[in-house]
């Protein structure tokens, strides 16, 4: 859409920006101020092929540390080094796990880095429940004034009647289902060339449907 993206993953397994990098894992902010003991902006921020700014937070060396902490350390290392002053994104997506007990996971939510929640959750029921627990604590900080819930992406995993399951879950929670992904094979054979579904197959139904939801997310939404 000619838009300058960066992608921020903020989950320690640091793959939020794999198929936009060949399919390889990137330095995280966390390795980098481990190795070097402190870091510059060309060291933490790598360029897709497609434009996108990729940032992976990363996490601690397993077994010591909290994962949340990290993420917190990474937000505050590109404040340090005004990433979003020098690179001026006009998107900036936080790619969040759905854990909200650490109050490291919410901080792109609650510390006024994001303007909008959307919670991507297939009709299974681990994953509605932490869908409702997500909605809640967003709920909750944006009496604050900060992020605000825009509502639920439905990523089907095809269980026998998901969208039924996932209207009932929305309603719950106040909320609506903003769009709904076909599960389709396209995704993971893009995966396998470490690549997105519209660099890897551009014209498929599923390239098509990942713009539709672009688009729909760049409008002037409903707010919940």
């Amino acid at each position: 859409m000619g838009l300058k993206v960066m992608q921020i993953g903020c989950d320690p397994k640091a793959d939020s920006t794999r198929s936009l990098t060949g399919g390889r894992n990137i330095r995280t902010v966390l390795d980098t101020l481990r190795e070097k003991g402190d870091a510059e902006l060309n060291d933490i921020v790598f360029e897709s092929c497609s434009g996108v700014l990729c940032v992976e937070s990363g996490g601690p060396i397993p077994g010591v540390g909290c994962a949340g902490r990290g993420i917190i350390t990474a937000f505050e290392k590109l404040e340090e080094l005004d990433a979003y002053g020098i690179y001026r994104p006009d998107i900036v997506l936080y790619d969040v796990l759905g854990d909200v007990v650490c109050g490291g996971f919410a901080m792109p939510i609650r510390d006024g880095y994001a303007d909008e929640v959307c919670i991507v959750t297939s009709g299974e029921m681990m994953s509605l429940y932490a869908a409702s627990n997500i909605a809640g604590a967003v709920k909750g900080f944006g009496s604050r004034g900060y992020a605000s819930l825009r509502g639920l992406i439905l990523n089907s995993k095809n269980i026998e009647g998901e969208e039924e399951i996932v209207d009932r879950a929305a309603e719950e929670i106040g909320t609506s289902v903003i769009y709904r992904l076909p599960r389709d094979p396209a995704v993971q054979l893009a995966e396998a060339e470490g690549k997105t579904v519209t660099e890897a197959f551009p014209d498929s139904d599923m390239a098509s449907r990942y713009r539709d939801l672009a688009h729909i997310l760049m409008k002037e939404g409903e707010r919940h």
